[in-house]
């Protein structure tokens, strides 16, 4: 909830108007004395006058018309003070309505703020942190109060540095990428500043915008693995007819001289050579036609798969190896699976065991490896989770390169290929990790 530091004006302002009315009960009351006084004292002038000589009776009467002169002065106080005093409760009650505007102006600011989706934090000129609604709240994952606090002490995420950048260029359209973990989650935060200011257009502090770009970001990297895809596709079909033709006749004429050499009784050497011309183009041809797979863009054969069956079958046909190495193999379901799913059953199969097969790779003094079955979205989530050393976080945007990879074997078009597949299946393929371990997803659409 968008929260604020509380206001103490409102009471100065009420205890203010309640002094004013006290005021002026005082006054009308010590008013009305007054006047009953006057008229007292006229009613005793009245009398004299009757009673006085009639050569005395000027100086009386003079006395009685300043009395009644006085009396006109004191009703006119009164009626003063009677007018005053429904002022000041005009005033209350126009402070009254204006206190409860602004109240509701402030909830429906807040209610607003909190609704949005994206991350809304207000700091004064010192750096203090003067509101900040819900989501700002779960994005930085801050627990304990915070308005009041400064703003580098609430987050590893240093906004307070780009704040400081900010203040230099004061340019609409910087921004700043960060990564947060939120909720245990690896999250792309994206953050933009403007100036706050107040209607004489001076300088109140910062508002500091966070938008969670995290789809965004794996939007643009599928984009731009499926643009290499497809640019793999017309070189690979060229590649492929250049080089598998020559290779052809290059293994028949090796054959043919295997064959005639082998009429002379060939010394040892010679074999070896011949093998390992063999074995060197047999290991082309096989580089070649993985290329050409990752390359091509073949129709999948979709068919209503048992998702519970094909992960159990592959579980099973890693469970031999894992025990060699001392890994121990988790299974864990937290959705429904008793409704097939529509995919390729011998590419999904391709898939999570090439995962496994990783995982088990990068624990080689053993460990633990989950495959995880969720739901999210709509769609089932599977993640093969390992306890290794974890990638390294500079090659991250490597993993899914063709022929990268960190193994002393391999081609490194595993990753590539699981990656095409699952876009086939328009599902994703995306990973994190750390320290701790690598956790690989597959998302696929039911």
């Amino acid at each position: 909830m968008f929260r604020s530091p509380p206001k103490n004006y409102g009471k100065l302002y009420q205890l203010g108007i309640i002094g004013l009315l006290m005021l002026s009960a005082v006054a009308l009351a010590i008013t009305i004395w007054v006047e009953l006084d006057f008229l007292r004292e006229q009613k005793i002038v009245e009398e004299l006058i009757r009673k006085l000589p009639s050569d005395s009776t000027a100086s009386a009467k003079e006395l009685a018309g300043a009395l009644r002169w006085q009396f006109r002065l004191t009703t006119l106080v009164l009626v003063n003070l009677v007018v005053t005093g429904f002022a000041v409760m005009l005033l209350w009650r126009a402070y009254q309505l204006s206190q409860e505007s602004l109240r509701d102006f402030k909830a429906l600011a807040a209610d607003i703020l909190s609704s949005i989706d994206q991350a809304v934090i207000t700091i004064d000129v010192q750096g203090n942190v003067t509101s900040i609604n819900r989501c700002g709240l779960e994005l930085l994952n801050i627990k304990t109060e915070c308005v009041g606090r400064p703003l580098k002490e609430l987050s590893a995420v240093p906004l307070h540095d780009f704040c400081t950048e900010w203040k230099v260029e004061k340019s609409p359209t910087m921004f700043r990428d960060y990564k947060a973990n939120v909720n245990g989650s690896q999250r792309a935060l994206r953050a933009f500043c403007q100036t706050l200011s107040d209607y004489a257009g001076n300088d109140l502090g910062m508002v500091l915008q966070l938008r969670d770009v995290t789809k965004r970001v794996l939007i643009e990297e599928r984009m731009r693995r499926m643009e290499r895809y497809m640019g793999l596709g017309s070189l690979a079909a060229g590649l492929h007819h250049e080089i598998k033709n020559p290779l052809t006749a290059l293994s028949l004429h090796v054959q043919l001289l295997e064959e005639q050499i082998a009429e002379d009784n060939p010394s040892e050497d010679v074999r070896q050579m011949l093998n390992v011309i063999k074995t060197e183009m047999a290991r082309v041809g096989g580089v070649l036609e993985g290329f050409r797979d990752l390359a091509s863009s073949g129709q999948l054969n979709l068919a209503p798969v048992d998702l519970m069956n094909l992960i159990q079958r592959q579980v099973e046909l890693a469970t031999p190896q894992a025990e060699q190495q001392n890994i121990q193999i988790q299974t864990v379901i937290k959705c429904d699976l008793s409704k097939e799913i529509p995919a390729d059953r011998i590419r999904l199969e391709q898939v999570l065991l090439n995962l496994i097969l990783n995982a088990m790779e990068a624990m080689p003094e053993g460990g633990t490896l989950t495959v995880t079955v969720t739901e999210v979205d709509g769609n089932v989530q599977v993640e093969v989770a390992d306890t290794g050393k974890g990638i390294p976080e500079d090659l991250h945007d490597k993993v899914f390169d063709p022929y990268f990879t960190t193994k002393n074997e391999g081609t490194g078009l595993g990753l590539a290929l699981c990656d095409k597949i699952m876009n086939q299946h328009q599902g994703n393929l995306s990973f994190h990790s750390s320290e701790r371990g690598t956790q690989f997803q597959l998302t696929l659409p039911r």
